[in-house]
């Protein structure tokens, strides 16, 4: 029988199939006009809204769906919802955190080395050919032993400076609020951060408090020989000016997961052999997203039954 549960935008097979099958679950029509019938036939039988980071739950929705309760994340990142119009309205939303950390970290590593020795394209030198008619493939940069600020100093930033820790890295962060007992450098700004460092990493959350945070005159801080990381999300950093910096030669290098028009990617990025593009694959290993879609059945499970979310995100005051 249904239990009032809607899934909205695209989810792993596997969700999909668990929410048809386990929880009679609706799937939100993506024709405006079917979208419109099923909210003004069904919207008022909808009690959870299931959906991910990267779709998220607006205030419109919010406003169709006159008994939602929860938004149930799949994915750490929640920026696509409307945190504050769900505060106003007692909407619950919860996500997935912890479970994903170590892949995303290993991600934003695995992303500076390949961005500062060039593996990928070495790597096409090679295949197409080049090595025995060009010879040694150009000199790149050390990884050990840089100078890294890390922009969002929460988990996924903790985690990635532990391990740059044992490259010999020295590691400063900016963060909203000074972490209490971390081991690294705090500093007060984005600019004087990336004046400080030879890589930049974006772990930080999007939103609109962030969005932009790092634009022109940060890049401009990092300079010509400084590098960007970025594992959070493309709304954090300016992508005109990121591209314009690459293209100018204003920024060495680029190693990117994450981009503002996803999975639309900007046609410079394309062709330079100092950036990495990847498409969004930060947590994208078999065991982190089992973990992630055990974590939102069980917040989907403990709203159903008790009201309450496993691990809901903190809400703006209504």
């Amino acid at each position: 029988m249904p239990q009032g549960v809607l899934q909205v935008g695209r989810l792993m097979p596997s969700l999909t199939q668990k929410l048809r099958d386990d929880y009679a679950a609706y799937l939100l029509p993506t024709d405006p006009a079917e979208r419109a019938e099923f909210l003004t036939s069904h919207g008022s039988e909808i009690r959870v809204a299931v959906t991910s980071g990267g779709v998220g739950v607006n205030a419109d929705l919010m406003a169709a769906l006159p008994n939602l309760g929860a938004v149930v994340n799949f994915g750490v990142g929640y920026d696509t919802t409307d945190v504050g119009a769900a505060a106003a309205r007692g909407i619950g939303v919860s996500n997935t955190p912890d479970v994903l950390t170590d892949c995303v970290a290993d991600t934003a590593v695995g992303l500076m080395i390949d961005t500062l020795r060039q593996f990928p394209a070495s790597d096409r030198y090679v295949r197409a050919g080049r090595w025995p008619v060009d010879g040694i493939y150009p000199l790149t940069r050390q990884v050990s032993n840089t100078r890294v600020g890390i922009i969002g100093m929460g988990r996924i930033g903790g985690a990635i400076a532990k391990r740059l820790s044992a490259f010999d890295c020295t590691i400063s962060y900016h963060n909203r609020h000074q972490v209490d007992g971390s081991p690294y450098t705090y500093v007060g700004s984005p600019v004087e951060l990336a004046a400080a460092a030879d890589v930049l990493i974006i772990a930080a959350t999007g939103g609109a408090s962030t969005e932009k945070l790092v634009n022109r005159e940060v890049l401009d801080a990092l300079g010509a020989d400084g590098y960007l990381v970025n594992i959070a999300r493309g709304s954090v950093v300016d992508e005109d000016a990121l591209v314009s910096a690459l293209v100018d030669g204003r920024l060495a290098g680029a190693g990117l997961d994450v981009f503002a028009h996803e999975p639309n990617v900007p046609e410079p990025l394309l062709s330079m052999d100092n950036v990495v593009l990847q498409p969004h694959v930060g947590s994208g290993t078999v065991q982190t997203r089992a973990a992630m879609e055990e974590l939102t059945l069980r917040n989907l499970d403990s709203f159903l039954e008790s009201g309450q979310l496993v691990t809901p995100v903190p809400l703006p005051a209504s």
